[in-house]
Protein backbone atom coordinates (compact mmCIF):
# COMPACT_ATOMS: atom_id res chain seq x y z
CA UNK A 1 0.00 0.00 0.00
CA UNK A 2 1.35 3.59 -0.83
CA UNK A 3 1.41 5.50 1.60
CA UNK A 4 2.22 8.99 0.26
CA UNK A 5 0.87 11.89 1.51
CA UNK A 6 -0.74 14.90 0.38
CA UNK A 7 0.08 18.28 1.82
CA UNK A 8 -2.02 20.75 0.82
CA UNK A 9 -0.77 24.57 -0.15
CA UNK A 10 -0.25 26.97 3.07
CA UNK A 11 -3.70 29.58 2.83
CA UNK A 12 -2.36 32.68 0.71
CA UNK A 13 -1.84 35.86 3.50
CA UNK A 14 -2.54 39.28 2.72
CA UNK A 15 1.72 39.54 2.24
CA UNK A 16 1.23 36.43 -0.56
CA UNK A 17 -1.22 38.35 -2.23
CA UNK A 18 1.05 41.85 -2.32
CA UNK A 19 3.23 39.79 -4.14
CA UNK A 20 1.17 39.08 -7.33
CA UNK A 21 2.58 40.99 -9.94
CA UNK A 22 0.19 44.18 -11.68
CA UNK A 23 -0.93 42.48 -15.16
CA UNK A 24 -4.26 43.89 -15.17
CA UNK A 25 -6.65 41.49 -13.91
CA UNK A 26 -8.41 41.62 -10.13
CA UNK A 27 -7.30 39.14 -7.22
CA UNK A 28 -8.88 38.29 -4.26
CA UNK A 29 -8.06 35.52 -1.74
CA UNK A 30 -11.07 34.11 0.00
CA UNK A 31 -10.16 31.57 2.69
CA UNK A 32 -6.86 31.74 1.35
CA UNK A 33 -7.73 30.68 -1.94
CA UNK A 34 -6.42 32.91 -4.93
CA UNK A 35 -9.37 33.97 -7.57
CA UNK A 36 -8.85 35.86 -10.36
CA UNK A 37 -11.58 37.92 -12.62
CA UNK A 38 -10.65 39.77 -15.48
CA UNK A 39 -11.50 43.34 -16.37
CA UNK A 40 -15.01 44.08 -16.76
CA UNK A 41 -17.51 44.40 -19.54
CA UNK A 42 -18.87 47.84 -20.62
CA UNK A 43 -22.22 47.93 -18.89
CA UNK A 44 -20.48 46.72 -15.57
CA UNK A 45 -18.18 49.66 -15.93
CA UNK A 46 -20.99 52.04 -16.76
CA UNK A 47 -23.39 50.92 -13.91
CA UNK A 48 -20.37 51.17 -11.44
CA UNK A 49 -20.28 54.50 -12.82
CA UNK A 50 -23.53 55.83 -11.77
CA UNK A 51 -23.67 54.02 -8.80
CA UNK A 52 -20.62 55.63 -7.48
CA UNK A 53 -21.89 59.03 -8.80
CA UNK A 54 -25.39 58.75 -7.02
CA UNK A 55 -23.98 57.32 -3.81
CA UNK A 56 -20.68 59.91 -3.85
CA UNK A 57 -22.80 62.91 -3.84
CA UNK A 58 -24.82 61.58 -1.49
CA UNK A 59 -22.45 60.97 1.00
CA UNK A 60 -20.70 64.63 0.41
CA UNK A 61 -23.73 66.37 0.65
CA UNK A 62 -24.99 65.38 4.27
CA UNK A 63 -21.17 64.04 4.95
CA UNK A 64 -22.16 60.56 5.79
CA UNK A 65 -18.62 59.13 5.08
CA UNK A 66 -16.76 57.52 2.42
CA UNK A 67 -17.77 55.93 -0.89
CA UNK A 68 -15.24 53.62 -2.95
CA UNK A 69 -14.89 51.56 -5.69
CA UNK A 70 -12.36 48.96 -7.37
CA UNK A 71 -9.76 48.52 -7.41
CA UNK A 72 -9.73 48.86 -3.50
CA UNK A 73 -7.93 46.25 -1.03
CA UNK A 74 -10.41 45.55 1.89
CA UNK A 75 -8.93 43.48 4.42
CA UNK A 76 -11.03 41.32 5.67
CA UNK A 77 -8.95 38.65 7.69
CA UNK A 78 -5.08 37.93 6.84
CA UNK A 79 -6.32 35.06 4.50
CA UNK A 80 -9.76 37.39 3.02
CA UNK A 81 -8.82 39.94 0.83
CA UNK A 82 -11.46 41.44 -1.88
CA UNK A 83 -12.01 44.24 -4.05
CA UNK A 84 -15.74 44.84 -4.05
CA UNK A 85 -17.07 47.04 -7.06
CA UNK A 86 -18.07 49.62 -4.72
CA UNK A 87 -18.33 50.42 -0.91
CA UNK A 88 -19.59 52.39 1.60
CA UNK A 89 -17.50 53.28 4.91
CA UNK A 90 -19.87 55.65 7.43
CA UNK A 91 -18.05 57.89 9.83
CA UNK A 92 -18.62 55.92 12.82
CA UNK A 93 -16.77 53.07 10.99
CA UNK A 94 -13.89 55.80 9.53
CA UNK A 95 -11.11 54.02 12.03
CA UNK A 96 -10.97 51.18 8.97
CA UNK A 97 -9.84 53.12 6.65
CA UNK A 98 -5.97 53.28 5.59
CA UNK A 99 -3.83 54.46 2.80
CA UNK A 100 -3.47 51.63 1.84
CA UNK A 101 -6.68 49.85 2.54
CA UNK A 102 -9.57 49.27 4.04
CA UNK A 103 -8.73 47.59 7.16
CA UNK A 104 -12.39 45.54 8.16
CA UNK A 105 -15.91 45.54 7.33
CA UNK A 106 -17.42 48.79 5.63
CA UNK A 107 -21.30 48.93 6.16
CA UNK A 108 -21.93 48.51 2.73
CA UNK A 109 -20.17 46.34 0.43
CA UNK A 110 -21.58 46.45 -3.71
CA UNK A 111 -21.03 43.24 -6.25
CA UNK A 112 -21.57 44.22 -10.43
CA UNK A 113 -22.24 40.34 -11.35
CA UNK A 114 -20.31 39.45 -14.41
CA UNK A 115 -20.19 36.61 -16.80
CA UNK A 116 -18.90 33.79 -14.72
CA UNK A 117 -18.38 35.57 -11.41
CA UNK A 118 -22.68 34.75 -10.21
CA UNK A 119 -21.46 31.76 -8.29
CA UNK A 120 -18.60 33.65 -6.70
CA UNK A 121 -20.57 36.70 -5.71
CA UNK A 122 -23.80 35.53 -4.69
CA UNK A 123 -22.49 32.38 -2.42
CA UNK A 124 -18.98 32.87 -1.47
CA UNK A 125 -18.78 36.51 -1.17
CA UNK A 126 -21.97 37.00 0.68
CA UNK A 127 -21.26 33.45 2.91
CA UNK A 128 -17.77 35.44 3.64
CA UNK A 129 -19.02 39.31 3.66
CA UNK A 130 -21.79 37.39 6.42
CA UNK A 131 -19.12 36.01 8.52
CA UNK A 132 -16.43 39.59 8.87
CA UNK A 133 -19.61 41.29 9.65
CA UNK A 134 -20.58 43.89 6.91
CA UNK A 135 -24.00 45.18 7.53
CA UNK A 136 -25.65 45.52 4.00
CA UNK A 137 -24.60 43.48 0.97
CA UNK A 138 -25.89 44.71 -2.85
CA UNK A 139 -26.09 42.21 -5.88
CA UNK A 140 -26.40 43.71 -8.98
CA UNK A 141 -27.39 42.05 -11.99
CA UNK A 142 -27.17 43.72 -15.58
CA UNK A 143 -28.96 40.93 -17.35
CA UNK A 144 -31.92 40.96 -15.11
CA UNK A 145 -32.00 44.47 -14.21
CA UNK A 146 -31.94 43.86 -10.19
CA UNK A 147 -30.69 44.21 -7.30
CA UNK A 148 -30.61 41.57 -4.53
CA UNK A 149 -30.32 42.95 -0.72
CA UNK A 150 -28.61 41.22 2.13
CA UNK A 151 -28.73 42.97 5.37
CA UNK A 152 -27.35 41.96 8.80
CA UNK A 153 -29.50 40.68 11.46
CA UNK A 154 -28.27 38.85 14.64
CA UNK A 155 -24.94 38.23 12.86
CA UNK A 156 -26.90 36.70 9.93
CA UNK A 157 -27.97 38.00 6.26
CA UNK A 158 -31.26 38.19 5.69
CA UNK A 159 -32.44 38.92 1.54
CA UNK A 160 -34.15 42.53 2.66
CA UNK A 161 -35.09 43.25 -0.65
CA UNK A 162 -34.62 42.58 -4.18
CA UNK A 163 -35.38 46.24 -6.47
CA UNK A 164 -36.32 45.12 -10.25
CA UNK A 165 -36.49 47.82 -13.19
CA UNK A 166 -39.40 45.94 -13.61
CA UNK A 167 -41.00 47.16 -10.39
CA UNK A 168 -39.68 50.70 -11.36
CA UNK A 169 -38.22 50.12 -7.92
CA UNK A 170 -36.18 52.87 -6.11
CA UNK A 171 -33.36 51.89 -3.76
CA UNK A 172 -33.28 53.03 -0.08
CA UNK A 173 -31.59 51.62 2.97
CA UNK A 174 -31.47 52.22 6.37
CA UNK A 175 -27.44 51.73 6.04
CA UNK A 176 -27.57 55.11 3.64
CA UNK A 177 -29.94 57.42 5.85
CA UNK A 178 -31.61 60.03 3.33
CA UNK A 179 -30.34 58.08 0.04
CA UNK A 180 -32.57 57.54 -2.38
CA UNK A 181 -32.45 56.71 -6.25
CA UNK A 182 -34.45 55.39 -9.59
CA UNK A 183 -33.41 51.87 -10.40
CA UNK A 184 -34.04 53.57 -14.06
CA UNK A 185 -31.46 55.35 -13.56
CA UNK A 186 -29.01 53.05 -12.26
CA UNK A 187 -29.51 50.94 -15.57
CA UNK A 188 -30.35 53.24 -17.77
CA UNK A 189 -28.20 52.60 -21.30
Amino acid sequence: MNNTSRTMPAPLTYDDYCQIPDDGNRYEVIDGVLFMSPSPMYRHQKISRKLTVFLSNWADRIKAGEVLYAPMDVVLSENNIVQPDLLFISNERASIIEEKNIQGAPDLLIEILSEGNRRHDEVSKRDLYERHGVLEYWIVDPVLETIKVYRLEEARFIKAAEWSLEAEDVIASPVLPGFECRLADVFEV
